[in-house]
């Protein structure tokens, strides 16, 4: 289960082989207008679902459930049955071939292991995150992925950026300043939750890399191990930060249908944003899928403001306005680098 803006390091890792992103667009074309919009539009509702019903099952005042490390692994649990019941049903229909069957292998497992604690991570944070900004705020209070992956890829890689993606990336941080200066409703936790996600992020970007290869490159057979192995990570934790006894203590609704099947319907969201990234990255050619991220976090913005109410100063306006901008500007800058090679 990944979060929807915590894939776009992996973006050129999921289409199929092209000699080049010129020769990846040219296989496009064959894809009608309305295929991609519609798989764009799926991408939107998923996106959409996993940070509105995250947000609302954390601090919505029907049920307030502010155990976002129990969210998060309820998530994988569910995540877990999806992956293996549809892998049984890929055996037996083609129509369910896009995930194969269910695997894990021990030695495998302790090479993708070190992967998992930051994907484990990266999820946790970015939840304890949404417990604490609003929606409206959420997109710049972890805007600084970008920021940290240049850093990451400088120190671990090697690898130097241009200066246009630097200015860029500029005015993602100018974004995020005067974002959190200008945010009335501030939270410190929120903030340092945001950029811990953000650090998180884009270490999962780079060591993903280096990962998928001892899986054949198949993103569904990590998202095997990385589910299996979250749900046993994650347990302890859950365990020892005392949210069980708070939850047996406080959650006076546990026992009701409808907030299972609320939690139930959020695992699920967070599963299918795999499928609709996956979706939108083979029929859509990058630049496509470039616009449509950036877009719909402009629309969630908005979304989040009309729906939360959140009141939106000025200076915050102006913060969520850079952010986004910078974050668009830099794809765009990626985008057109990798068409030159």
């Amino acid at each position: 289960m990944v979060s929807p803006d915590e894939k776009s390091d992996e973006k050129n890792l999921l289409p199929p082989p092209a000699s080049s992103a010129a020769a990846y667009a040219q296989l496009q074309k064959q894809h009608s207008g309305t295929i991609i919009l519609a798989v764009v539009g799926f991408y939107w509702a998923a996106s959409l679902a996993v940070v509105f019903l995250n947000k609302f099952i954390l601090s919505s005042p029907e049920y307030s459930f502010p155990y976002p490390l129990f969210v998060t692994w309820f998530q994988f649990v569910v995540a877990f049955v999806i992956l293996v019941v549809w892998g049984s049903a890929g055996r037996r229909s083609k129509s369910f071939s896009l995930i194969p069957p269910f695997e894990f292998d021990l030695k495998i497992a302790r090479k993708v292991m070190p992967l998992t604690f930051i994907y484990v991570m990266m999820i946790a944070f970015n939840n304890l995150c949404l417990e604490f900004v609003e929606v409206t705020f959420y997109q710049v209070a972890r805007s600084l992925s970008i920021i940290f992956n240049i850093i990451f890829t400088y120190t671990l890689l090697g690898a130097k950026t241009s200066f246009p993606a630097l200015l860029a990336c500029g005015v993602v941080f100018l974004g995020f300043v005067i974002g959190s200066y200008g945010e009335i409703n501030f939270s410190w936790q929120g903030i340092i939750y945001g950029v811990t996600s953000s650090a998180f992020v884009a270490l999962y970007g780079i060591y993903v890399k280096k990962t998928l290869p001892i899986l054949e490159n198949n993103q569904w057979r990590l998202l095997h191990y990385n589910t299996t192995l979250s749900i046993i990570l994650l347990l302890p934790m859950v365990i020892f930060s005392g949210e069980l006894e708070k939850i047996y203590l406080d959650a006076y609704f546990i026992d009701e249908v409808g907030f299972w099947i609320i939690m139930i319907f959020t695992g699920i969201s967070g599963f299918v944003i795999n499928i609709a990234m996956f979706l939108q990255i083979k029929f859509t050619t990058p630049l496509t899928s470039t616009i449509s991220g950036t877009a719909k976090s402009c629309f969630q913005t908005g979304l989040a403001a009309w729906y939360f109410q959140n009141p939106i100063s000025v200076m915050n306006g102006l913060g969520i306005i850079l952010a986004l901008f910078g974050s668009g500007l830099y794809s765009w800058v990626r985008y057109k680098e990798m068409l030159r090679r």
